[in-house]
């Protein structure tokens, strides 16, 4: 198999999904149907269509869809079941469910849609496939009329954008390393006339210890990417991305469950890329800035051991209790170098632990926040855009749990409780003075098909925090 060479999606494919809203085609109209409300929302059917699906045995479940016949015998519409939302705010996301489970044509949004722009994304993001590496693609075939009230830079800056952070978690690690993930950045960098620097190899031992003492065991050389785009006045905003290519958790090796799906192990790095590409495109006014510390976390002679005690950028020192939580220590060492440049809000995002899927599952993201005003703002725009987060404290009494007896800090706990806490706590320590850190512990993954999102990479928290930058800086 010869490597990939797509590193976004050409603007075709999505005019493939999308038809202006002044195109002349016939379309075919879908239908909002609530459970409670369903005999109000059929009423616009002809007796003969609501008889089909009283007879063909649907029901307007969340995200199911029911084909109408037209009179002659052909394809006619359909309609999308809203479960028990009962009302058009719920059926945003829900629209994502439609262009796989429609035949093919071309379709358009009927009735009250209360956010026609975001059913718009999720259609397209219900598209999407990942067919690199099949010799037959399954690409999805409905085509949607954009609605009126429909911003078409929008829907297509948002759904490029997810689209590039989805294939790069979805590429296979052998086709992703931190060489091409250096790539993708260079390319993104240049599309915006952004300016990129890159440190990697031994040069990292000096400044960045523990990004070099973490990709050292690799034939692929670790790196730290570092790009910078916007005006030097605009607010500062710096994004920290986790670049694990891939993680067989080093000497602590991880059991083959457990590594299966390590190359979404990069899914930080995919959505500060994801959120860059977006906040650039938009010409956002702010001065962006990203670091994304790349490496494979491999096991040879060279591997960095647990009891071993790494030096950082920062000056702490740190005592390795576990090799395989690797991403804390190059996300400090980044963490530290974004620190001195005295952002206004810095942003650190990365699958970090499992102990966040244990408490929220995959889908909810935690987000620890130390300016309440941001956090509020923030929680607020992922409901609007329907990509969840929740928050979490840095509590601070837990701080004692990373202790150590030979150096100023251990990575890990010293106890299997609030593991997710603790890896935050350990970040926040390399951040003194930005005004505002965040931090994202995201999975990165779909484990299973839902409406707008099909299984696989997915760079959460990257369309929430847009939402709140184009209120912000827009």
């Amino acid at each position: 198999m010869s490597k990939t060479k797509r590193q976004s999606r050409p603007k075709k494919a999505l005019d493939d999904l999308l038809a202006p809203p002044e195109t002349k085609a016939k379309t075919l109209p879908i239908w909002l149907v609530g459970e409670s409300t369903s005999a109000r929302d059929l009423e616009s059917l002809s007796e003969a269509q609501r008889h089909w699906l009283t007879s063909s045995g649907w029901r307007p479940e969340a995200g199911s869809v029911g084909l109408l016949p037209a009179e002659d015998g052909a394809v006619g519409g359909a309609v999308l079941g809203l479960g028990k939302t009962d009302g058009a705010d719920g059926a945003a996301m829900l629209a994502g469910a439609l262009p796989i489970k429609l035949h093919k044509g071309s379709y358009h949004f009927e009735g009250q849609w209360q956010d026609p722009e975001l059913a718009a994304i999720a259609w397209v993001l219900g598209s999407y496939r990942f067919g690199d590496y099949k010799s037959k693609p399954n690409n999805a075939v409905a085509r949607l009329k954009l609605p009126e009230s429909a911003n078409p830079d929008a829907v297509e800056r948002i759904a490029k954008a997810v689209y590039l952070g989805r294939d790069l978690i979805n590429c296979p690690a052998s086709d992703m390393g931190p060489a091409e993930l250096e790539r993708v950045t260079r390319n993104l960098a240049k599309e915006h006339r952004a300016v990129v620097k890159v440190t990697s190899g031994d040069a990292l031992a000096k400044n960045f210890p523990m990004i070099h003492a973490v990709g050292r065991a690799s034939t692929r050389k670790p790196r730290l990417i570092d790009f910078s785009w916007g005006k030097k006045s605009a607010p500062k905003i710096t994004l920290v991305g986790k670049g694990i290519c891939f993680d067989t958790g080093g000497l602590n090796l991880k059991p083959g469950n457990s590594m299966a799906l390590m190359k979404k192990d990069m899914g930080g790095a995919a959505a500060v890329l994801a959120l860059a590409s977006m906040i650039m495109d938009a010409k956002l006014d702010m001065r962006l800035r990203v670091l994304i510390p790349a490496a494979e976390n491999s096991v040879s002679g060279d591997s960095y051991r647990p009891g071993d005690v790494l030096a950082s950028h920062k000056g702490l020192t740190v005592e390795i209790g576990n090799t395989d939580a690797e991403g804390r220590l190059v996300l400090a060492d980044a963490l530290a170098l974004a620190d001195e440049d005295k952002p206004d809000i810095l942003i650190s995002m990365a699958t970090l632990t499992g102990a966040a899927r244990v408490a929220l599952g995959p889908d909810l993201p935690p987000l620890y926040c130390d300016d309440d005003q941001i956090a509020t703002e923030l929680l607020a725009s992922a409901t609007r855009v329907a990509d969840p987060l929740w928050r979490m404290p840095f509590w601070k009494p837990y701080d004692k749990l990373l202790k150590s007896d030979v150096a100023d800090v251990n990575h890990i706990s010293d106890g299997p409780f609030a593991g997710s806490i603790t890896a935050a706590l350990f970040l926040k320590r390399f951040v003194e003075n930005a005004s505002a850190y965040l931090h994202f512990d995201i999975f990165g993954w779909v484990p299973r098909d839902k409406p707008g999102q099909p299984k696989g990479g997915e760079p959460q928290g990257a369309r929430a925090l847009f939402e709140y930058f184009r209120k912000a800086y827009g």
